[in-house]
């Protein structure tokens, strides 16, 4: 994204910076298997803030934002507790409760997102493929900078489920997911030849 400086990564990074952070993860992945909405609505809520916060926030920060905002759109807290910190109102009942002896089972397990989609794929390995010049008002997961760049399918991943439709409540609508792979000079203008994959569904895709 332009305008926020170069990309610094912070050699030996820690996995929290703060105590803080530990708990708000612990407090989403509590509230996630509740049942009341899935990955992507969540991903749709973080870039719903305004860019000068989803930019420049920490990460926990934007999270836990995130979580309340959809907390609240669904009646589990009011903004009076929001403010209060603290329960003011009877809780929401909801569809199941992440106890602790749960926690290490169900992140060791994961959650697979590769489905049957309703239609034959229109790629195969090896094909040159153009991204198409997309701009949805809704979520997407297609990279802005890949825009109209060609490519080169190097992988069928098969079928998944799609979060530009999973995103709104839409359905899962599985898509066909494949691995294509760019040089860096087509894509930035780079004078090297560095490879660049990005992982595309094939709504994103057309022939060049």
């Amino acid at each position: 994204m332009m305008g926020f400086g170069p990309v610094k990564p912070e050699v030996n990074e820690p996995v929290f910076h703060e105590n803080w952070e530990r708990r708000v993860l612990g407090l989403t992945l509590a509230m996630d298997a509740c049942g009341l909405w899935n990955i992507d609505i969540l991903r749709h809520t973080r870039e719903s803030f305004p860019a000068q916060i989803y930019w420049s926030v920490p990460y926990y920060d934007l999270r836990i934002e995130a979580h309340i905002k959809v907390m609240r759109a669904r009646g589990m807290i009011t903004e009076a507790e929001t403010l209060a910190g603290q329960m003011l109102v009877p809780p929401k009942p909801v569809n199941a409760v992440l106890g602790a002896e749960k926690v290490r089972p169900l992140l060791a397990k994961g959650s697979p997102y590769n489905r049957v989609a309703a239609s034959p794929q229109l790629f195969k390995t090896g094909d040159r493929v153009k991204v198409r010049n997309l701009h949805p008002e809704g979520h997407t997961r297609l990279p802005g900078y890949l825009r109209g760049a060609t490519g080169e399918i190097v992988l069928y991943h098969k079928a998944h489920v799609f979060p530009d439709s999973n995103a709104h409540g839409e359905g899962e609508n599985p898509q066909h997911l494949y691995a294509v792979r760019f040089k860096a000079r087509d894509v930035f203008g780079l004078n090297n030849d560095d490879d660049l994959q990005a992982d595309l569904f094939e709504p994103y895709l057309e022939l060049p």
